[in-house]
Formats: C-alpha cells, structure tokens, sequence
C-alpha cells in the first residue's frame, strides 16, 4: 500500500493537440517562423474546445520544460 504516490494520470485530452503544442514550442525555440505561422493559422481555423487547448498547453509547457542544450561556440577561443 503506497501513501504517498507522486504518480500523476494527467493523460491529455486529445494526443494531437498535445503533440501540436509540442511542434510549436519546438518552432519557437528555434526560430522557425513559417511552423509558427501555420500551426497558428491551423488553431484558428479550427474549432477547439476548452480541452483541445488545455492539451495544447499541456504539450507546449512540457517541451518548454526541458532547459536548452549549450551551444559549444561560445566559449571556444579564435
């Protein structure tokens, strides 16, 4: 018998929008404005329940969870 599980079924509502918001973060990050713009347009052309965007988010914070790799040129002497 477990007491305290630190376990969470956060299972998102909708896997596509999850991965959706997964795909935007990733753009973002790096910078590419075209993926940015047709996944925006996407989301406003269709219909999306309060659920749809909560898992949108959901997907969106757990990629923006993960701390950015360092480059290596910064430090390298020329």
């Amino acid at each position: 018998m477990v007491l305290f599980s630190r376990k969470t079924t956060n299972a998102p509502a909708n896997p596509e929008m999850t991965e959706l918001g997964r795909e935007y973060a990733i753009a973002k990050r790096h910078g590419d404005r075209k993926a940015v713009t047709r996944i925006t347009r996407q989301m406003g052309t269709s219909g999306m329940s309060q659920d749809d965007r909560d898992a949108f988010e959901q997907g969106r914070r757990a990629y923006d969870a993960i701390p950015p790799v360092p480059g290596t040129h910064r430090n390298r002497r020329r």
